[in-house]
């Protein structure tokens, strides 16, 4: 007797239904995706704002005066004194953020430890919010409790991870990095080329340096590159116009 050939559909088959049903682990989480975009994005921005600020001062006071000196001097202080005010601005609010979240994060733990009933109730009628039955919602929201409680509750009532909490000091790294990224690109555009070539050098570069992180931002937000290119390339022109304008009021006033 001959054994009558397998079915390609039964092996085939089992083993794709065994590969469609392998959990994908290599699919990032949605949550940790967004919080790095959303600090790329950040640094995107602290860079366009180091860049617009000393080309703004770089350019008038060359528009004042053609030395080097004066104009890397106000370049230089320009540079640190955006990066330490960038610094101490996301310190201070990040700093307010976390203090927040913590006491949030301590307020469910308290309610938790106290009354554990009615806050299984709450966690029932959230997911009964979110389309699901009042026993399914009650059973998962049972599960979820016995597992861990306090996770459940601030994953889904605070929106917050216990364990990813912002950290001030890295936020304000990074921001006074990132400005001061985007404000040496001026700075260098302004002091490399002769005299008389350093404006519309550091124009040329700041505004096309502008065009770049607007349409980065613009791509990490989701938003439309041609109309953030064009505000952002817009401001920075004529932030550089106004002071660039306001040197060559000072130097005909013999300031």
């Amino acid at each position: 007797m001959t054994d009558s050939p397998r079915s390609p559909s039964s092996s085939g088959g089992a083993d794709n239904d065994s590969e469609n049903r392998r959990p994908a682990h290599d699919e990032p989480h949605t949550a940790g995706v967004s919080s790095r975009l959303n600090w790329l994005r950040a640094g995107v921005l602290g860079a366009n704002d180091g860049i617009v600020s000393v080309a703004g001062l770089v350019v008038g006071v060359a528009a004042l005066s053609p030395d080097r000196g004066p104009i890397l001097t106000a370049g230089v202080a320009g540079l640190v004194a955006g990066a330490v005010s960038m610094a101490l601005g996301e310190y201070v609010s990040v700093s307010t953020q976390r203090d927040t979240e913590r006491a949030l994060l301590e307020k469910e733990r308290r309610e938790l430890e106290q009354t554990p009933g009615a806050e299984l109730d709450e966690l029932t009628s959230m997911y009964q919010a979110r389309g699901l039955s009042e026993e399914t919602a009650h059973k998962v929201a049972e599960e979820l409790t016995a597992h861990d409680a306090f996770a459940a509750h601030v994953d889904i009532e605070l929106g917050i991870d216990p364990d990813e909490l912002t950290n001030p000091i890295s936020a304000a790294l990074s921001s006074a990095i990132s400005f001061t990224v985007g404000a040496l690109l001026p700075l260098i555009a302004i002091l490399a080329p002769p005299t008389g070539a350093r404006i519309p050098v550091t124009f040329v570069a700041v505004l096309l340096a502008l065009a770049l992180t607007g349409a980065v931002s613009a791509r990490l937000g989701g938003a439309n590159p041609r109309r953030a290119v064009v505000r952002v390339v817009l401001g920075g022109a004529l932030a550089m116009i106004i002071t660039y304008a306001v040197g060559q009021l000072l130097g005909v006033a013999g300031v």
